[in-house]
């Protein structure tokens, strides 16, 4: 297990994941049915500018138009910090950027975020760090954190199928909205990372289920 230097648990294999799953059981018997099926994903990604640009890239749209646009900008050498602060509006519309998706590369491109330093800050300054940029919501924010930090213990009780999993796992009658989910998730500290890995896991699994029935 790794550790940052404020003491913060890091995900860094399968061994940790193994370790959230087992103390979530025994906390809360209820997660049983979502870790059952076997190992969560990992699902770990690089730090830097890259990843969070693809994070951003794929806000409001589908999986299929943020591969595309990002399989573009790959192509025309605008996937880093300098490249894109470089570019210009026309050259980010090529690749299939709306004006506002253009803005936010840009913003982030100019923001002066020093990636590495992120990595030995609390969670909590990383969001605020990131959020501070325009365009990177507290989502986006704790998403990074969570895969690509490997934070043990964010919890992005924005996301909808977390929501949706959280309904179907614990039999809510409607579901939770992100305030509440963020509450309930207090309880799976400090392992909200795993838990969530395990309620996305579980929303997948039931909507699969239900496409075959």
């Amino acid at each position: 297990m790794g550790t940052v230097p404020m003491t913060e648990r890091v995900v860094q294999g399968a061994d940790c994941l193994a370790e959230g799953a087992r103390w979530l059981v025994a906390t809360e018997p209820r997660f049983a049915p979502a870790l059952a099926p076997g190992p969560l994903p990992l699902r770990l990604k690089p730090q830097g500018f890259g990843t969070l640009l693809q994070a951003i890239m794929g806000q409001q749209v589908s999986t299929a138009s943020a591969a595309a646009i990002w399989s573009r900008l790959e192509v025309a050498g605008l996937t880093d910090t300098d490249a894109v602060a470089r570019a210009t509006e026309d050259d980010l519309r090529a690749c299939g950027l709306s004006r506002q998706k253009i803005r936010y590369a840009q913003a982030l491109a100019r923001a002066g975020i020093d990636w590495p330093a992120l990595e030995t800050l609390p969670t909590p300054q990383v969001i605020q760090t990131l959020t501070a940029v325009t365009g990177v919501g507290r989502w986006t924010a704790e998403i990074y954190a969570k895969f690509s930090l490997g934070r043990a213990d964010v919890f992005a009780a924005g996301d909808l199928a977390l929501q949706e999993g959280a309904r179907m796992l614990f039999a809510l009658p409607e579901r939770p909205a992100e305030r509440d989910l963020r509450v309930m998730a207090q309880d799976w500290s400090p392992w909200r990372s795993v838990a969530a890995r395990a309620l996305w896991a579980y929303y997948a699994q039931q909507k699969s289920r239900e496409g075959i029935t």
